[in-house]
């Protein structure tokens, strides 16, 4: 019998109350804009979760990582099912180490901010949903 995974999403937000977004490729949702985050390892705390996975991914640290909701999502094409956490933070440091760099350039095609009002398209379902639920974010 096959169970749920567990995923986490960071909005991370810069000082300009940007959202980090990258590129996915190589997995499921290739081609869609997907926060930083990935699988919570066993006996991790959601923070310490978070707090790697965007190091891990974008290089950036974060402080006062915030629950903000969840989703629940099948991706049939893939026989996979997600239980995915979201959570909400800010960045470490003086703005100019607010450059994101490409750590697994196998998994993502790069990183960019966003302004909360201009998504790009498409994005990766978890977070479409995440944001239908929660429509303003706040900080």
């Amino acid at each position: 019998m096959k169970n749920p995974l567990v995923g986490v999403g960071v909005f991370v937000y810069n000082r300009a109350d940007q959202i980090l977004l990258g590129k996915r490729k190589g997995s499921h949702g290739s081609g869609q804009w997907s926060l930083p985050g990935g699988h919570l390892e066993f006996n991790e705390s959601f923070e310490d979760c978070c707090i790697r996975e965007v190091k891990e991914e974008t290089d950036l640290d974060i402080r006062g990582v915030e629950k903000l909701g969840f989703t629940n999502d099948l991706f049939e094409s893939d026989d996979l099912h997600y239980v995915t956490l979201f959570f909400q933070t800010r960045l470490v440091g003086p703005v100019i180490k607010h450059k994101p760099k490409l750590m697994e350039p196998d998994k993502c095609d790069g990183w960019e901010w966003f302004d909360l009002d201009n998504f790009p398209d498409p994005l990766f379902p978890p977070l479409k949903h995440v944001i239908k639920l929660k429509p303003i974010i706040e900080f």
